[in-house]
């Protein structure tokens, strides 16, 4: 573990996905007790489209991200992503559209997706009335929010949908069966584990059975996507099939750009004092502002 963050270790408590309300309650608490970001040089928008979002605008911003929330499709909303999204359009320059999709397990599969990918719709609808290059559009997400980003793709390029120039997907969440390594054998690694993966994906699936569109993992053709940016972190369930998604995109005529982090864990870029923090943060942010640079 990274010396900087190893301190840490003992004072994050474990996820209970198990009892939802709890979580959610223990999770905005937690956001609440951290600084409030500085978002004094941009405009911050709340909206309902009729999804609930929050637009995060620096000035100049050209182009925009739909960015997906982390906590396993269970935990999260505008609120308690609100320290990250900020941060990431500050790193980045672009328009940050922050989604508050459904959660399971009071709704399954494709409830989460039907929301992000109608706030993608939307947001190619108006891009001219909002000052974005409807050109330069791209999807994001932290783990579950990584797994719906990606699925965003598979979809828009199945539906013949808004055309998505990037994907940003941090930690990504991919994989229903966890047959990997690295899902099998991080039983007690910090924030997620085997054992509360497996809840997340259950209470995410309900009883249907998984489909690409709920774990991209499983979509046999990856041609035609956009180019993305992958991140894993070293000591993460998750670890080996972000990889692995990664390897298959490059595999299928895909560019893309991967970073695996060592010494790190599932969420730890939150530990904004530690270096390597810093840099996985600073990275996400430059990665977005790459890809959606104004050819003009």
């Amino acid at each position: 573990m990274d010396p900087e963050l190893d301190p840490f270790i003992p004072l994050i408590p474990r996820p209970d996905y198990a009892d939802p309300v709890a979580e959610r309650a223990m999770t905005a608490a937690l956001l609440a007790s951290l600084p409030a970001p500085d978002t004094s040089a941009m405009e911050v928008t709340d909206a309902t489209v009729p999804v609930p979002i929050r637009m995060y605008r620096p000035p100049n911003a050209r182009g925009a991200v739909v960015w997906l929330h982390g906590g396993g499709g269970i935990v999260g909303d505008l609120d308690t992503e609100h320290p990250s999204a900020a941060r990431l359009a500050e790193a980045s320059g672009a328009m940050v559209v922050s989604v508050g999709f459904r959660l399971a397990p009071e709704h399954v599969f494709p409830a989460a997706l039907d929301d992000a990918y109608s706030v993608l719709c939307w947001l190619a609808g108006h891009a001219a009335e909002l000052g974005v290059d409807p050109g330069l559009i791209a999807v994001g997400g932290m783990s579950a929010g990584g797994g719906l980003a990606a699925a965003m793709t598979l979809r828009a390029r199945d539906e013949d949908g808004p055309p998505i120039r990037f994907q940003l997907l941090n930690q990504p969440m991919l994989d229903d069966r966890r047959h990997t390594w690295s899902a099998r054998a991080f039983t007690r690694t910090p924030r997620l584990d085997a054992e509360n993966l497996a809840v997340i994906w259950r209470a995410n699936l309900g009883s249907a059975p998984a489909t690409p569109y709920a774990a991209p993992s499983r979509a046999t053709d990856l041609s035609g996507l956009p180019a993305a940016y992958v991140a894993t972190a070293e000591f993460d369930p998750l670890r080996d099939e972000g990889i692995a998604y990664a390897v298959r995109l490059l595999q299928s005529g895909v560019s893309v750009e991967l970073h695996q982090w060592p010494g790190t864990f599932h969420g730890s870029q939150a530990i904004l004092s530690a270096g390597v923090s810093q840099r996985q943060n600073a990275e996400l942010g430059a990665a977005l502002r790459r890809a959606l640079k104004d050819p003009g």
